[in-house]
């Protein structure tokens, strides 16, 4: 049946010129392209009606803020509103190293800006703001010049990962933003830092909040490591053998994860100052951010100089050498491999030397968790055989440790990636002879030659690990003290004067 169209001269018909009348035979499939035709248009109104719609009321809800911020926030003394830099870290009460980088980053401010107020988000709600820096002295014998602003926030909950037994990742990141919009809403900052890898968080402070935003990246929220070893299918902590040797769920995790890569990387993008930790991290915040221009490496500040407090002497005769382990009992420090090489290097009677050896796991328990690994570390040296050549000293006092490291003659580390290794840097402060894992931060940063000299060794597995231990204790006491004194002046370069100096140059153009 004929239907017969006017069009005007020079008009097209699905592609095809029609000049003047015609008539037209019309088709199955050019009635659906005109039903299809016929239900695009309204629907591409629509959305443009919906995205408009979005625009305004984010650009409403900044406005909000914007506005709050205003009634919030009062002048000083002269007159003048102090300029608020906030740090997202809902953890800040805990005593790792990224507290004490924290620390550090808000004294460093505080010496350096008049006009400034420190802000810190946290879900530290078991202590108040006065008890929270004591703490910070306590442990890391950080003293303020300046009072610091709490924000306490009451959804902490929403980003432990026990919430979030299956997509933990993304479970995780995107609790953040709630936790972040509750920050928001409770304090506007000019400035705000995500000092604890939270990097959903900044496009809300950027684009809701009118901040300009920063952050201080301990470890990649996901690495292209992980998305390896997910491709290859190997079995590790964070990729359990279910997955391993079923084909379908591997695939679906690599889909996943590569999703979630794409995601982090474009918030993570954001940021108009980005500081890594160590080189390792650095070439995975590349790969994924892409933001090279205002990415910069700030080595975290580590208390060498109370290790370089310890003399360093000769080694006597000594019926007895000691190799001491220090990091907590967490499944990615590998405590397992250490046992294994040690029974190996025991066994194998590589040594010429009659002293005898004692390995010393030193470590801090968080939880029931970490003290059923403690008890499965125990049977691993039960059925090696090696449980009375084999110590544990679980959260011990700060002089203890520092009384085994400085009679120790090897200090020992097995993490796969570690991502910096403060723990590396304090047994090389201390004198001990390191030889840690030949990835990660200690390989790219920390175990390196110190102008031309060796300062320590890397191994990768069982073996390597025993016939290094083996080729260190086969040294002359006198050989072993010059690679000692080697890693100790190579270590000033993570002192809190070298990291303020860096920390300082990464965030000035915060201040401008």
């Amino acid at each position: 049946m004929g239907i017969l169209l006017e069009m005007a001269p020079g008009m097209e018909y699905f592609g095809h010129p029609v000049l003047g009348l015609t008539e037209l035979t019309c088709t199955h499939s050019q009635r659906a392209d005109r039903l299809l035709c016929s239900l695009l248009i309204p629907a591409l109104f629509l959305s443009g009606i919906l995205c408009v719609c979005l625009v305004i009321l984010l650009w409403g809800i900044r406005l909000w803020i914007q506005q709050r911020k205003k009634q919030l926030t009062s002048a000083g003394k002269d007159g003048k509103r102090p300029l608020l830099v906030a740090f997202f870290h809902p953890y800040c009460n805990a005593g790792g190293g990224g507290e004490r980088v924290l620390w550090c980053a808000i004294r460093t401010l505080q010496k350096k800006y008049r006009n400034v107020m420190c802000v810190v988000y946290t879900g530290d709600r078991d202590a108040t703001g006065e008890e929270i820096v004591e703490g910070a002295f306590r442990r890391f014998n950080i003293k303020l010049t300046h009072p610091v602003k709490f924000v306490f926030l009451e959804k902490r909950y929403l980003v432990k990962a026990s919430l979030y037994p299956h997509f933990t990742l993304l479970g995780q990141s995107l609790g953040s933003v709630f936790l972040g919009w509750e920050a928001l809403l409770k304090c506007v900052p000019d400035i705000y830092i995500d000092s604890m890898g939270y990097a959903f968080t900044l496009p809300l402070f950027k684009y809701l909040g009118g901040c300009r935003v920063g952050c201080y990246v301990h470890y990649p929220t996901i690495s292209t490591d992980m998305l390896s070893v997910v491709r290859n299918q190997d079995t590790r902590f964070n990729n359990a053998a279910f997955i391993t040797n079923n084909p379908l769920l591997s695939k679906f995790k690599l889909v996943y994860y590569y999703f979630f890569a794409f995601m982090y990387g474009l918030v993570g993008s954001c940021s108009d100052v980005i500081m890594v930790n160590s080189s390792w991290t650095l070439n995975h915040i590349l790969s994924l951010w892409r933001a090279g221009a205002c990415t910069s490496v700030v080595y975290p500040p580590c208390d060498v100089q109370t290790f370089l407090d310890i003399p360093l002497e000769e080694e006597k005769s000594t019926s007895e050498y000691s190799i001491v382990s220090v990091s907590q009992f967490r499944p990615e420090k590998d405590h397992p491999l250490q046992i294994r090489a040690f029974a190996q290097l025991l066994k194998e009677k590589r040594l010429g030397q009659q002293p005898s050896l004692k390995l010393i796991l030193i470590g801090g328990c968080r939880n029931q968790q970490d003290e059923e690994r403690v008890n499965n570390l125990k049977r691993l040296c039960e059925e090696l055989g090696v449980s009375k050549d084999v110590t544990f000293r679980i959260n011990i006092p700060f002089e203890e440790l520092k009384r085994h490291l400085s009679e120790a003659t090897i200090g020992l580390h097995t993490m796969w990636n570690e991502h910096f290794g403060i723990g590396v840097v304090e047994c090389m402060a201390a004198g001990t002879v390191i030889l840690a894992h030949n990835s990660g931060g200690p390989k790219l940063d920390i175990v390196v030659p110190y102008e031309g000299q060796i300062t320590g060794f890397l191994a990768e597995n069982e073996d390597n690990y025993a016939e290094t231990m083996a080729y260190i204790l086969s040294l002359s006491p006198e050989k072993r003290l010059e690679i000692r004194e080697n890693a100790r002046r190579s270590v000033h370069r993570f002192s809190d004067q070298h990291f303020e100096e860096t920390f300082l140059l990464s965030v000035e153009p915060l201040f401008k």
